[in-house]
This record gives structure tokens, C-alpha cells and sequence, in this order.
């Protein structure tokens, strides 16, 4: 079927019961960032590929919202497929309820499906709309029935991570969440976001493309672990140690019965962000409800000291892969045919290389001139465009390794610039090393910190629109909360021990996209009668390309950062380069 006849047969199911508005999220049962194949509905239903976006579809209009990331990218996946982009203000603000209540009658009912759905989105529908006497109805796929060969539930094995390499014992994982939970009352708690289960059960798996987890669901309570997987994926071996350690093993599907089977009375620990509408209907109606964050997710954010040190030896590891590609790139370019594609693929066996390396932690984003002002920027076959000795070049990518993490962009001149590409690019470099040596105290939060990183962009007139900083799993998924660097005032603390990114840009579309990304960990610096003060340590280990400097645009500081940090970058580097490489690396971390 093309988009626009799955359009109509959508449509048609509507019609036939009565409904309004069908809304198609980008989630699965865990809501999920990243999706099995199963559950990339989007994808199915409109062809747009990006990680964000809510399609939603009435009787005479089609549209996606999702963010700046994804404009340019949306409305060339969308053209012809009788979707429309609607760009969104906010990023990740469900504006599409807001329209919805402007357009519906009363009487109207908005479908959706309860498994792709998050308590919280389920429960700001109905705040929203229920009032105005739109009706919902929570059980409707109509993506199924046309989906034809669906892709089935992924059964890659899975395995268990041992504590030299993430530095705690599932029984003291166990111990930390069952007193946060007498904290707050809760008699159970249900897990069901992947990144926690991979991180509470010292479990890792392949079920998500670049994402070491396994689809899975957790029950806890003061005495009992129950973790729904399907059995197979794990060895016997480890089956038997999450055994020793308590944990009950039922199957993958049983999740919902057990939650519709909680004794009357009993509290559960709920987090509404992380888990779908479609368990949270299950619960009998006597349970109380506990709804916050998962504690897992605060814990599982700030790294410990075996965590840290291993993500140490990952950046050289990762920084000795792309030490390598940089100088094959200098070496090739305009003497050979280089691509997007042959890019990614290049980038990739310079990691596997690597001692430990599992895979890549996203999909490469390998930009030359315009398409680098993209900035999800996807290549494929159509779209491969060939790289010459002239312009700039982004290459954003990351990768999985059994000691870590990574995540890192850089921006190289291949020739012939722009004064126009020069000052973006010096002007990013600003941003970057103003936000990524911030001193700040002690209780300081995301935005804070994304605004010290705008301000030297902002001093100019120039902007972003997607977020400052991500924080990133320790050999788990590279985008991962509770904090965040970006506009919005998410009331989480900076804390020690965090591994963040920071990563500001300029993106001029049609022209050329710049953005320089370094991870960083919060580190205590000074204590005073100010009280405690915190800055970051600088992870990334990849030179940081001077051609395209501006450096009257440098204040003193910010040259002093350069020079020192790609000086570090040389010392670290070094002895793991062949004496070739080692030269070449000196002559490009030369001093500006």
C-alpha cells in the first residue's frame, strides 16, 4: 500500500466508528525513544524516520508535529503521503491537544493506542478534553489490520553485565530501590521503561538497533523481584544468578495479568512518563497510586567510580577511532570517492577496531555542506551525496562498548570556506567551551547551564532549536534523563557523577549545518562560604578542528581551552597512534 491508500483505510476504520481523531504516537509499550521494528508505526504510516513526532489524522487533514530537528527532514519524507508537518514551538510539547480542542464538537471522540500511550499524555488528553465534551477511546489500532508481514517482537539474546564493569550488584540495586519506595509508601513498583530494567537487572540485549536493551517489564516489592522476559533470550547461566538473587522469572506477556491481579488495597509506585496507559487501566480499581519519577532513573544517571573509570578508557578508545578516520579523510578526500554512506561505514570499522566495541549508539550522522544543517540527518541511497575538497563536513556518531558509551560531533573544513562558515563555526566553539567549563553551584539545573551555552550564539543573533545537552548511559542508551540541557525548567539538579552532553550548533538550511559535541561529568570544584560549587570534566578525547577559527572572535580563555584541550587530546592519544598517526595528530593540535 502506498501512504495515501493507508491514509484512507485509516480514515475509513474512523468512519465506521465514529471517530474524530485518531493520534499516532512514537513510542511501543515501554515508550521508548527508540523503537523495535514492530512498533515504528510512524515510519509504517507516513514514511517520516525521525526518533520524534505525533501523526495525528482527521477527515480532512493529516498532519505531523515533531521539532526543529526534524523540519527540513519531514517535509521531504512527507511530500506526496497526504501528511502534512506542523512544526512544533516547544520541543516534545504535545501541541497537537491544544488543536484538537480548538477544532472537535462536543460529542467528538479522539482515538488512540493505550499501549503507545504514556499515563501521563493519557491523563493530559482527558484533562484537556474531557471538558469540552470530546470523548476518548484508548483501544483502537488501526495500523494493524493494514500491516501486512509486521515485523514480530525482536528475540536477540540477551546477557548479564558483571560488576567490574558497572561497579554494583543487583542486590544492592535492589536494596537502594526498595528503600526509596518505603520512602514514598509504595507497596510495589512497576518498571517498564528499558534503560531501568537494563540498568536495575545488570542486564544488557540487542532488541533496539544501537541500544544495548531487552524488551521487558518489572513487579518489585520488599520481599519479591518479578522480571517479565521471554526466558529464551537468557542463558541458563544467568537465569540462574538472577534466580540466586531473587529475581522470579515469568513470561514477556503475563505483565498485564499480574498487574490486574494486585491484592485490594495495596500502593504502587507508578512512574507516568515511563509507562503506557494500557497497564495503568489494568490496575484494580482499590490500588492507590504512587506517581513519580522512577528512582532507578535518578540512580541510574549518576555513574559511580567503576563507571566512570571505564568510560575514561572508552573516550580513548573512541578518540584513537576517530584520530584515525579524521587523518584517512584528510588523506583520501579529492583523491577518491568518498560518501555520506561510505563515510558511516568508514567511521564504524575505525571503532570496531576497538577493543570491546558492541556497535553504534545512533545511527551515524554524517552531513557534507547542507545536509549537515539537518541536524538528524539521516543518509540513504537517495540522498548520498559525494564529499569534495571544498566546504565543511559534520560527523555526528557514537558507539556502544561493553565499558561504555559514547557520543561526540565534530565539524572539519575540507576547503575553501565561507567567512560566513568561519564565524558559525568559531561561534559554536564558544558556546561549547563557555557552557562545557561552566563553575556553578550546587542545585543548579539544565536550563541554567543552556543558557550560558546560548550566550555567546545569542550575543551574535543566532539560536538553535533543538536542546543544549543529553545525559548518556553508562553501556546503555545514549540519550538519557532525568536532566537535560535545554530551555525547558525540568526540575532536576545537576549532580555529581552525571555524564551529560553539550553540544550547541547553527544550521543554515541549504548551506551548511555546524555543531560541536563533547560529553562531560560533573565534578565537584570548590567550596567556600558561597556554598559548593560544580564543573565539568571534559570526557571526549577528539581533536577539535583550528582551520576554520576565527580566533580575533575568541575571547583568551576560550583559546586557552582550545590549545590545552587538544594538546590533552595528543598526550592521551598518543601512545595508542602508530607513528604516523601520532605526527599527524601533533600537526593538527598545534596551538592557535
Amino acid at each position: 500500500m502506498t501512504y495515501t491508500e493507508k491514509l484512507t483505510a485509516i480514515r475509513s476504520q474512523m468512519k465506521g466508528e465514529g471517530v474524530s481523531a485518531y493520534i499516532i504516537p512514537s513510542a511501543d509499550p515501554h515508550i521508548s525513544e527508540y523503537l523495535p521494528d514492530r512498533y515504528k508505526c510512524i515510519e509504517f504510516a507516513s514514511g517520516f524516520t525521525g526518533s520524534a513526532g505525533t501523526l495525528v489524522i482527521t477527515d480532512d487533514f493529516a498532519g505531523l508535529w515533531t521539532d526543529a530537528r526534524y523540519f527540513v527532514q519531514a517535509k521531504e519524507q512527507l511530500e506526496g503521503t497526504g501528511f502534512e508537518l506542523v512544526p512544533l514551538q516547544t520541543q516534545h510539547a504535545p501541541e497537537y491537544i491544544s488543536w484538537l480542542a480548538e477544532r472537535l464538537p462536543e460529542g467528538a471522540t479522539v482515538a488512540f493506542d493505550a499501549k503507545l500511550i504514556s499515563i501521563g499524555l493519557a491523563q493530559l488528553l482527558e484533562a484537556q478534553l474531557s471538558p469540552l465534551g470530546i470523548r476518548l477511546n484508548s483501544d483502537r489500532d488501526y495500523l494493524d489490520p493494514l500491516w501486512q508481514n509486521r515485523p514480530l517482537l525482536p528475540t536477540a539474546p540477551a546477557f548479564l553485565v558483571g560488576e567490574e564493569l558497572v561497579g554494583e550488584s543487583l542486590e544492592s540495586k535492589l536494596q537502594r530501590l526498595r528503600a526509596a519506595l518505603k520512602k514514598h509508601r509504595a507497596d510495589y513498583h512497576l518498571i517498564s521503561s528499558l534503560d531501568d530494567m537494563a540498568w536495575l537487572f545488570n542486564m544488557r540485549g540487542a532488541d533496539v538497533k544501537c541500544n544495548p536493551v531487552v524488551l521487558s517489564f518489572a513487579l518489585i516489592t520488599q520481599e519479591t523481584a518479578i522480571l517479565f522476559i521471554n526466558t529464551t533470550k537468557l542463558s541458563q547461566q544467568d537465569q540462574a544468578k538472577l534466580l540466586a538473587a531473587g529475581v522470579e522469572l515469568e513470561a514477556y506477556d503475563l505483565v498485564e495479568r499480574a498487574i490486574a491481579s494486585l491484592p485490594d488495597g495495596v500502593s504502587i509506585f507508578i512512574d507516568p512518563k515511563r509507562n503506557c496507559f494500557a497497564l495503568y487501566k489494568q490496575l484494580p480499581k482499590s490500588v492507590r497510586v504512587v506517581q513519580e519519577t522512577n528512582p532507578t532513573a535518578f540512580f541510574k544517571a549518576v555513574k559511580n567510580e567503576t563507571e566512570v573509570a571505564n568510560t575514561r578508557k572508552t573516550m580513548i578508545k573512541d578518540g584513537v577511532a576517530l584520530t584515525r578516520f579524521f587523518k584517512w579523510l584528510e588523506e583520501n578526500i579529492g583523491k577518491t570517492k568518498i560518501t555520506e554512506l561510505s563515510v558511516a561505514g568508514k567511521v564504524r570499522a575505525f571503532r570496531a577496531e576497538q577493543e570491546g566495541f558492541v556497535g553504534e549508539s545512533f545511527d551515524t550522522i554524517a552531513g557534507y555542506k547542507a545536509h549537515g544543517a539537518l541536524p538528524h540527518y539521516r543518509v540513504t541511497q537517495e540522498s548520498d551525496a559525494e564529499l569534495q575538497a571544498d566546504g565543511l563536513f559534520l560527523l555526528d556518531s557514537g558507539g556502544q562498548y561493553h565499558t561504555g558509551t559514547t557520543d561526540i560531533t565534530r565539524v572539519v573544513s575540507l576547503g575553501n570556506l565561507t567567512e560566513e562558515e568561519r564565524i558559525d563555526y568559531t561561534l559554536v566553539l564558544k558556546g561549547m567551551i563557555d557552557g562545557a567549563t561552566a563553575r556553578f553551584p550546587k542545585g543548579t539545573r539544565g536550563y541554567q547551564i543552556d543558557a550560558i551555552t546560548r550566550k555567546p550564539l545569542w550575543d551574535y543573533a543566532r539560536n538553535y532549536g533543538h536542546g543544549t545537552g543529553h545525559g548518556v548511559g553508562f553501556f546503555l542508551n545514549v540519550h538519557e534523563g532525568p536532566h537535560v540541557f535545554n530551555p525547558s525548567p525540568t526540575p532536576v539538579d545537576i549532580e555529581l557523577g552525571m555524564i551529560t552532553s553539550v553540544e550547541p550548533g547553527i544550521y543554515r538550511p541549504g548551506k551548511h549545518g555546524i555543531r560541536l559535541e563533547n560529553l562531560v561529568l560533573t565534578v565537584a570544584d570548590e567550596a567556600n562560604d558561597f556554598g559548593e560549587f560544580y564543573t565539568f570534566e571534559h570526557l571526549t578525547l577528539a581533536l577539535i578542528d583550528t582551520a576554520p577559527v576565527k580566533k580575533e572572535l575568541l575571547e583568551a580563555h576560550q583559546i586557552k581551552w582550545l590549545n590545552a584541550y587538544n594538546q590533552q587530546v595528543v598526550e592521551q592519544l598518543g601512545p595508542h597512534l602508530s607513528e604516523a598517526e601520532r605526527s599527524w595528530l601533533k600537526e593538527k593540535g598545534k596551538a592557535i
